[in-house]
C-alpha cells in the first residue's frame, strides 16, 4: 500500500524538526550562559495616574515621572521630572509598560532611559497596585529591559551592553534593580 504524500511530508517535517532541535541543543550547550551583574538601582518617583480609558486591548494609563535617583558603585544621578510611564493593563492581568525619562549624572552628563517591561499578577493584586496600595513584590512579576541614550564619554558602555531590571511598584515610586547581561 502506498503512503499518502501528506503523511510522507509530515514524517519528513518531523524528522527535520527533530534534527533542528538536536542542533539547537548543541548550540545552546556550547554557548556561554549569560551572567547578570548588578550595576545600579533606580528609584523613580511618580505622580497620580492619568487615565485614558480602553485603548488597544486594555486600560491605558500614563504615569508622570516626577524625580528620583540612580545609585550604584561609582554612579550617582538624579532622575529629572518630565518623563512618563505609558501603561496598558490587559484583562488577563498583564500590564505592558514603556517608560521614558532622563537622568542627570553627578558629573553633569545626561542619560536618556527607555524602559520597556511587563508586570503580571492575579486580578486582586492588579486591582491593589492600580489603586496605589503597597503590595509585596513577591506577589507579582515585574521585569523590564532598559535601553540607554548616551553621548560620547564615560557612560558610552551603557549603549554597548544589554540590561535587564527587576522591579517593585510602591505607592509613589518604582524601584528597579538594573543588571548588565554579560
Amino acid at each position: 500500500m502506498r503512503t499518502p504524500s501528506i503523511t510522507r511530508r509530515g514524517l519528513g517535517l518531523g524528522i527535520a524538526a527533530a534534527g533542528l532541535a538536536g542542533a539547537s541543543q548543541a548550540v545552546a550547550a556550547s554557548a556561554t550562559p549569560p551572567v547578570l551583574t548588578h550595576v545600579f538601582d533606580l528609584t523613580v518617583e511618580v505622580g497620580p495616574a492619568q487615565e485614558l480609558g480602553e485603548v488597544g486591548g486594555g486600560r491605558r494609563r500614563v504615569i508622570p515621572i516626577t524625580g528620583g535617583s540612580l545609585i550604584g558603585p561609582g554612579l550617582v544621578g538624579e532622575i529629572l521630572p518630565g518623563g512618563a510611564d505609558w501603561q496598558t493593563i490587559r484583562p488577563d492581568g498583564v500590564t505592558l509598560l514603556q517608560a521614558r525619562y532622563t537622568v542627570r549624572m553627578r558629573d553633569g552628563a545626561t542619560i536618556g532611559i527607555i524602559n520597556t517591561g511587563v508586570r503580571r499578577a492575579d486580578a486582586d493584586v492588579v486591582r491593589r497596585l492600580t489603586a496605589g496600595e503597597d503590595v509585596d513584590p513577591s506577589l507579582y512579576y515585574f521585569r523590564a529591559t532598559p535601553v540607554f541614550e548616551v553621548g560620547p564619554g564615560p557612560y558610552l558602555w551603557l549603549t554597548e551592553n544589554l540590561f535587564v531590571s527587576a522591579g517593585a511598584r510602591r505607592p509613589r515610586r518604582v524601584e528597579l534593580g538594573v543588571f548588565k547581561v554579560a
